[in-house]
Protein backbone atom coordinates (compact mmCIF):
# COMPACT_ATOMS: atom_id res chain seq x y z
CA UNK A 1 0.00 0.00 0.00
CA UNK A 2 1.39 3.30 -0.85
CA UNK A 3 0.53 6.42 1.48
CA UNK A 4 0.82 9.48 0.15
CA UNK A 5 0.47 12.76 2.94
CA UNK A 6 -0.53 16.40 1.66
CA UNK A 7 -0.85 19.78 3.49
CA UNK A 8 -3.29 21.68 1.20
CA UNK A 9 -1.35 20.47 -2.23
CA UNK A 10 2.21 20.84 -0.77
CA UNK A 11 3.35 16.58 -0.95
CA UNK A 12 4.98 15.85 3.01
CA UNK A 13 5.62 12.41 2.37
CA UNK A 14 5.24 9.16 0.55
CA UNK A 15 4.93 6.07 2.46
CA UNK A 16 5.83 2.39 1.12
CA UNK A 17 4.40 0.12 3.75
CA UNK A 18 5.99 -3.20 4.13
CA UNK A 19 2.88 -5.17 2.35
CA UNK A 20 3.17 -3.12 -0.85
CA UNK A 21 4.27 -5.45 -3.81
CA UNK A 22 3.93 -5.63 -7.66
CA UNK A 23 5.79 -7.02 -10.65
CA UNK A 24 8.30 -4.76 -12.22
CA UNK A 25 9.52 -0.95 -11.67
CA UNK A 26 7.33 1.65 -9.94
CA UNK A 27 8.78 5.11 -9.08
CA UNK A 28 7.14 7.17 -6.53
CA UNK A 29 8.70 10.30 -7.74
CA UNK A 30 8.58 13.02 -10.17
CA UNK A 31 11.89 12.86 -12.15
CA UNK A 32 12.07 16.79 -11.30
CA UNK A 33 12.48 15.80 -7.44
CA UNK A 34 15.61 15.99 -5.67
CA UNK A 35 15.26 12.46 -3.83
CA UNK A 36 13.83 9.65 -5.86
CA UNK A 37 11.92 6.73 -4.17
CA UNK A 38 11.01 3.61 -6.25
CA UNK A 39 10.63 -0.13 -5.48
CA UNK A 40 11.34 -3.38 -7.42
CA UNK A 41 10.37 -6.36 -7.75
CA UNK A 42 12.30 -8.72 -10.35
CA UNK A 43 12.21 -12.32 -10.99
CA UNK A 44 14.86 -15.02 -10.63
CA UNK A 45 17.83 -14.09 -13.28
CA UNK A 46 16.92 -10.94 -13.98
CA UNK A 47 19.31 -8.96 -15.20
CA UNK A 48 20.14 -5.28 -14.22
CA UNK A 49 23.05 -4.72 -16.63
CA UNK A 50 26.37 -3.14 -15.57
CA UNK A 51 26.16 0.75 -15.52
CA UNK A 52 27.77 3.79 -13.55
CA UNK A 53 26.16 6.95 -13.01
CA UNK A 54 27.92 10.06 -15.08
CA UNK A 55 29.15 13.63 -13.46
CA UNK A 56 26.31 15.34 -13.63
CA UNK A 57 25.70 19.32 -11.75
CA UNK A 58 22.83 19.13 -9.58
CA UNK A 59 21.58 22.07 -7.30
CA UNK A 60 19.60 20.96 -4.05
CA UNK A 61 17.43 23.20 -2.44
CA UNK A 62 16.12 21.08 0.27
CA UNK A 63 16.95 18.07 1.74
CA UNK A 64 14.85 15.66 1.37
CA UNK A 65 15.19 12.27 4.31
CA UNK A 66 14.25 8.54 3.15
CA UNK A 67 13.80 6.38 6.74
CA UNK A 68 13.89 2.70 6.35
CA UNK A 69 12.04 0.99 9.80
CA UNK A 70 13.90 -2.26 10.15
CA UNK A 71 12.20 -2.71 13.36
CA UNK A 72 9.90 -1.18 16.10
CA UNK A 73 7.10 1.07 15.93
CA UNK A 74 7.72 4.75 15.28
CA UNK A 75 5.20 7.81 15.24
CA UNK A 76 5.66 10.30 12.43
CA UNK A 77 4.37 13.77 13.27
CA UNK A 78 3.89 15.92 10.07
CA UNK A 79 3.78 19.70 10.21
CA UNK A 80 3.88 22.46 7.46
CA UNK A 81 6.76 25.09 6.75
CA UNK A 82 5.17 27.31 8.94
CA UNK A 83 5.28 24.68 11.36
CA UNK A 84 1.64 23.97 12.23
CA UNK A 85 1.10 20.36 13.19
CA UNK A 86 -1.27 18.86 10.30
CA UNK A 87 -1.02 14.88 11.67
CA UNK A 88 0.30 11.81 12.49
CA UNK A 89 0.92 8.43 11.37
CA UNK A 90 2.52 5.66 12.96
CA UNK A 91 5.47 3.13 10.68
CA UNK A 92 5.96 -0.30 11.22
CA UNK A 93 9.00 -2.67 10.97
CA UNK A 94 9.32 -3.11 7.06
CA UNK A 95 8.00 0.50 6.12
CA UNK A 96 10.06 3.22 4.15
CA UNK A 97 9.17 6.90 4.37
CA UNK A 98 9.68 9.96 2.05
CA UNK A 99 9.93 13.29 3.84
CA UNK A 100 9.84 15.09 0.58
CA UNK A 101 8.63 18.56 2.11
CA UNK A 102 7.48 20.41 5.35
CA UNK A 103 8.50 19.52 8.86
CA UNK A 104 8.65 16.37 10.79
CA UNK A 105 9.36 14.54 14.48
CA UNK A 106 9.30 11.28 15.70
CA UNK A 107 8.48 9.20 18.85
CA UNK A 108 10.16 5.84 19.22
CA UNK A 109 6.56 3.57 20.41
CA UNK A 110 8.56 0.83 20.56
CA UNK A 111 12.69 0.22 20.82
CA UNK A 112 13.44 1.00 16.74
CA UNK A 113 15.87 0.47 14.53
CA UNK A 114 15.91 3.49 11.69
CA UNK A 115 18.37 3.73 8.47
CA UNK A 116 18.39 7.27 6.75
CA UNK A 117 19.11 7.86 3.49
CA UNK A 118 19.33 11.98 2.39
CA UNK A 119 21.16 14.22 0.41
CA UNK A 120 24.82 15.04 1.56
CA UNK A 121 27.00 17.10 2.04
CA UNK A 122 25.34 17.70 5.94
CA UNK A 123 25.91 21.68 6.84
CA UNK A 124 25.11 20.69 10.43
CA UNK A 125 22.72 22.84 12.38
CA UNK A 126 22.41 25.65 8.73
CA UNK A 127 20.74 22.07 7.63
CA UNK A 128 17.71 22.97 9.95
CA UNK A 129 14.96 24.48 12.41
CA UNK A 130 14.07 22.83 15.31
CA UNK A 131 10.59 23.59 16.58
CA UNK A 132 8.17 22.56 19.57
CA UNK A 133 7.16 18.86 19.05
CA UNK A 134 2.84 18.11 19.07
CA UNK A 135 1.78 17.36 22.98
CA UNK A 136 0.51 13.65 23.42
CA UNK A 137 -2.37 14.89 23.86
CA UNK A 138 -2.94 16.53 20.82
CA UNK A 139 -1.78 13.98 18.06
CA UNK A 140 -4.57 13.28 15.25
CA UNK A 141 -4.81 10.07 13.12
CA UNK A 142 -6.23 10.39 10.23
Amino acid sequence: MIEKIYDNNLLLSIIIRKDFKKNGIEFFTNDNDSQQLGYMNRPKDYVIPPHRHNLVPREVHLTQEVLFIRSGKVRVDFFNNTQQYIKSTILYAGDVILLADGGHGFKMLEQSELIEVKQGPYCGEQDKIRFTPVDDNYVIFS
